[in-house]
């Protein structure tokens, strides 16, 4: 399983390659993903429904403690799901190679979403963990959004996509919320542990039953909301508005597939819970019954098979929720029989609109006499959705009559109730028959009035999608028993009602389920003949209630509040901001504080004895944070900010913190010349505002407040433990586990590398933030060599040349050789500093040698990847300030991309390649080995990550020196002057 989820995710992130080599048939390629391990879930068919042969499971330990683990496991019913994700994925893919055009635009990213899309679904279906499913869950989510809005030029798209993504995320939300309630009640997340710990949470009573209750409740909402249930069912056939592809695959085979799959899946054990019943039968009955009174009004061909789909998605959840054997049973194969008819009948509908250019039925006309192969296919995929014989619809629909039948004599629910729902099935399936023999007669017949469609031929392999599954129909209705052998297992999890049997049969005999299937088709014809009566009906009955209109509405009251909200709190006033976080922090924190039980230390001091220079540290931060407050010049306000971090950075390496105080005063050295560079396009004053006299006293308030504030909180921090510090323990972990003798670096590259890795990628973040603010030409984009550019031509100032400290540096920049930096001579004499230059060459490489240095030797010493990074990058920025930005380009001739993307690769790697070796993520090897020259070594793998946090750092520098650095030189260059480039021993100039 591990190989299926990991091919459809690698090769999705190499399909935009494949397209640019390939054009529209990478498709093929991508087909064959899906199409492989569909072959491989045949294959383990006797693994999955033998009783003494193991089901293919996994289970990779993610964070024990919180019981989150990355547990698969395949039972009968994931195998029955992914022979729709799988097999219909790889159909829809083939097919996709035909419906797009070779000059479509984004057909790269399309497909890499579409086979990204059928990988999350695989997942979905075979998740054995609460919080994993939900993670899949999400990921089709956002998959869906990007496909819906896959014609992002077109506005009806981009808000069917928004529109599809905030309603399913909602019912996301809410599932996540009643996921983590039933993970409470059981004390496991395993849905497999949960479903077997089911009699016993049923059994309970009281809060535990009532937080049991509400939590299937929400999983419901999540089913509800995805599966496009009243009130929700709007978002389907708005979802329209995405490429024909997508609506075959997601809203008819997967994704709307999801709700009815988790519904099938708590139903065996939660059935019965307080809520189940009401939410099934009444969301069900409704959706079905509303879907098709819709789809008799539609003239679209998609919007036809969209509310048809809503209509059948009702249908099916109603009897899946049931929670009999029999209808678990007919409600299953209604699953499969539903996703191979629907996706058929749109994948038809597609060749529709791409041969003919329209799917309006009021403009189609002979399209069966222009295409009689495809007609036929229709054909057997409308016949199977209106529940004829002898398809596969027509097998489904009477084992649900003969199931709903029994139920209502025989089951829990009661007569009244059984009865009641099978009355409005049949009303819904008379809905079915009429709107599917609308859509045959809207799309193939040929109309009155001489119209005629221009219709390009059809090719085989356009058709052979399509056509495979109607293949696969027909077959399915001939040898049902097939099916039921599948589906068995499933449904003897459930109590049985018939007391006759239940079989899934082409011919039952002269039951009432036949009676019932002849009073559809007889009813339902009568209903499509008299469609222009119906259709006149239905324009003078007005709905009460438009949840689509209603939805609108409720995002235009939300944004009318976000306004208000945004007008009254976000003013501009940086003092507003600050008042409003400091008085909320202290306020919650001092309230919870005096009104609980506290336990203060009693072992406070001011000053630690055994260090007396803290007070200098102390004074020294106290003195800078005033100054720094009441400086009048920017870069006065930044040193003195700057003394301030120096002064915590000493107190670390007061109190024995060496790694701490090496990072602290590598970052406030870093972050000073990042202000310093980006000052010189400030003015040099800092603004005195009108209004700061009269909010001088509450900003002195709550400064000192605050800081009160953060001082109480530690004392009675230190003062509440009550178990041993887990720092004590650190050293042994540290160096039996990690292999390492420096608690603070191993802690970071081990022990807690997650935590680290989701820090790295925030500085590429940032990084990115940064460079997409100040580049205008592109991160990619490397500056000319120095060689190209004219000795002296960088930053003329007018000065006297007769000065003779400017003619000591025009000689210097005239000696022949240059020694001292390579690009050092580009920049005018007045700009040179023979000391700066000369002291940058010999001190160069003594500091990259001494981050290497901090880099290996961190895993047992003081350094480690940051502080090596930092230093390699002060190297760096000591190049730029004596060189310019030709020398910074000279020292750095790989992109700060490259080094970020390198950097974060090599963490993940390092994260990944244990699983493949049976290990856990991010751990570690210990390898020990001779040399002849070092002697005995000792490797630990976790130094690589160590380097992908080197390499990151060192971007994220380079990216703020070209930023903050080389970018802005360049635009005061081009305002002020010119650059001289040297080509063919010819001055060229370049234009401003």
């Amino acid at each position: 399983m591990l190989f299926v989820l990991c091919a459809h995710f690698i090769v999705a992130i190499f399909a935009p390659i494949l397209f640019s080599r390939w054009g529209r048939s990478a498709f093929y390629v991508l087909a064959a993903v899906p199409g492989i391990s569909f072959i491989w879930l045949v294959a383990q068919y006797e693994n999955v429904f033998s009783d003494t042969l193991p089901s293919p499971s996994l289970e990779i330990n993610w964070i024990p403690v919180l019981d989150l683990n990355l547990s698969f496991r395949m039972d009968q019913l994931s195998w029955l799901m992914s022979l729709l994700v799988l097999g219909v994925g790889a159909l829809v893919l083939a097919y996709c190679a035909r419906y797009f055009k070779t000059n479509d635009a984004g057909l790269g990213g399309f497909g890499a979403q579409l086979l990204a899309f059928a990988g999350a679904m695989f997942g979905l279906v075979t998740a054995d963990n609460f919080i994993l499913l939900f993670v899949f869950w999400e990921l089709t989510t956002v998959l869906s959004y990007l496909l819906i809005g896959y014609a992002r030029t077109r506005i009806a798209a981009r808000r069917a996509a928004l529109q599809a993504l905030i309603v399913t995320t909602f019912g996301g939300l809410a599932m996540l919320v009643g996921l983590i309630m039933i993970g409470e009640s059981a004390g496991t997340y395993s849905i497999s542990s949960v479903l077997a710990k089911a009699p016993e949470l049923m059994a309970s009573s009281g809060s535990l039953r009532i937080v049991l209750d509400i939590g299937v409740a929400l999983l419901l909402v999540g089913a509800v909301t995805k599966s496009a249930l009243l009130p929700f069912h709007f978002w389907l056939p708005g979802a329209m508005a995405a490429p024909t592809p997508v609506s075959a695959y997601l809203h008819a085979a997967a994704m709307v597939k999801a709700g009815i799959y988790l519904v099938a899946r708590l139903a065996p054990g939660f059935a019965q819970t307080e809520y189940w019943q009401p939410m099934i039968v009444v969301l069900g009955l409704a959706t079905m019954l509303l879907g098709g009174w819709r789809a008799l009004r539609q003239f679209d061909l998609k919007l036809i098979l969209a509310y048809g789909t809503v209509s059948q998605l009702g249908f099916i959840t109603l009897v899946v929720g049931l929670g009999g054997q029999e209808a678990a049973m007919a409600g299953m194969a209604m699953v499969l029989a539903h996703g191979l008819f629907k996706a058929s009948l749109f994948l038809v509908v597609g060749i529709i609109d791409h041969q003919s250019g329209t799917r309006d039925i009021r403009e189609l006309s002979g399209v069966f006499k222009s295409a009689p192969k495809l007609g036929v296919v229709a054909l057997i995929g409308v016949a199977s959705m209106a529940g004829l014989p002898p398809l596969a619809g027509f097998v489904a629909k009477e084992g649900i009559f003969q199931a709903f039948i029994a139920s209502a004599s025989h089951g829990p629910a009661g007569p009244l109730v059984g009865w009641t729902v099978l009355v409005g099935m049949v009303l819904g399936s008379i809905l079915t028959f009429a709107y599917s023999a609308r859509f045959m007669w809207g799309g193939f017949s040929t109309k009155d009035k001489g119209m005629a469609t221009v219709f390009k031929p059809v090719g085989w392999l356009f058709l052979a999608a399509p056509a495979l599954l109607s293949v696969l129909t027909l077959g399915y209705g001939f040898f049902p028993q097939i099916v039921e052998g599948w589906i068995k297992p499933y449904s003897d999890l459930f109590p049985a009602y018939d007391p006759h049997g239940f079989h899934l049969l082409l011919w039952h005999g002269f039951t009432p389920a036949l009676g019932l299937s002849a009073i559809v088709v007889v009813s339902g014809l009568g209903l499509f003949l008299l469609r222009n009566k119906v259709e006149a009906l239905q324009s003078r009955i007005r709905a009460p209630w438009d949840f689509e209109r209603a939805y609108r509405q409720l995002i235009v009251v939300l944004d009318i509040v976000a306004i208000w909200i945004t007008g009254r709190t976000q003013r501009g006033s940086l003092f507003f901001y600050l008042a409003v976080i400091l008085s909320t922090a202290m306020a919650s924190v001092l309230v919870v504080l005096f009104l609980g039980d506290q336990t203060w230390t009693d072992s406070l001091y001011f000053i630690d004895p055994g260090s007396p220079f803290q007070m200098i540290a102390g004074v020294a931060i106290v003195v800078g944070a005033v100054s720094a407050a009441r400086a009048s010049k920017r870069f006065m306000a930044v040193l003195m900010v700057s003394v301030t971090g120096y002064g915590i950075a000493l107190i670390f390496a007061l109190q024995g913190a060496p790694d701490l105080a090496l990072t602290q005063m590598l970052v406030e050295t870093i972050i000073l010349v990042a202000f310093v560079l980006a000052m010189r396009q400030l003015p040099p004053g800092l603004l005195e505002r009108k209004s700061a006299g009269s909010h001088r006293v509450v900003r002195l308030v709550l400064g000192i407040g605050f800081g009160v504030t953060m001082i109480i909180v530690a004392i009675v921090a230190m003062g509440s433990r009550i178990h041993e510090p887990i720092s004590l323990h650190m050293p042994e972990l540290a160096y039996v586990g990690g292999g390492g003798l420096n608690v603070v670096n191993v802690t970071l590259v081990d022990i807690r590398a997650w935590d680290t890795f989701g820090e790295i990628s925030v500085l590429a973040i940032a990084a990115t933030g940064v460079a997409s603010l100040i580049f205008v030409r592109g991160r990619g984009n490397s500056l000319p060599r120095a060689e190209t550019v004219e000795t002296g031509s960088i930053g003329k100032l007018r000065v006297d040349s007769s000065q003779a400290t400017i003619k000591l540096a025009e000689r210097f920049t005239q000696s022949a050789g240059n020694p001292w930096l390579v690009a050092g001579r580009t920049l005018a004499p007045e700009r040179r500093s023979i000391i700066i230059e000369v002291v940058t060459r010999l001190v160069f490489h003594s500091i990259i040698v001494l981050s290497i240095y901090l880099l290996l030797a961190g895993h047992n010493a003081t350094g480690g990847g940051f502080a090596g990074g930092l230093v390699a990058g002060l190297a760096l920025t000591i190049r730029y300030l004596a060189g310019g930005r030709f020398e910074l380009a000279e020292a750095t001739r790989i992109s700060a991309g490259t080094l970020l993307g390198v950097g974060l690769a090599l963490a993940a790697l390092t994260g990944a390649i244990p699983l493949f070796l049976g290990g856990d993520v991010f751990q570690s090897a210990i390898i020990a080995f001779d040399l002849p020259i070092f002697g005995h070594v000792k490797f630990v793998t976790s130094t690589l990550f160590d380097i992908g946090v080197y390499l990151v750092v060192v971007g994220l520098v380079v990216d703020v020196l070209r930023s903050l650095g080389s970018e802005i030189d360049q635009h005061e260059e081009d305002g002020t002057g010119r650059i001289e480039m040297i080509e063919d021993d010819e001055p060229l100039e370049v234009g401003r």
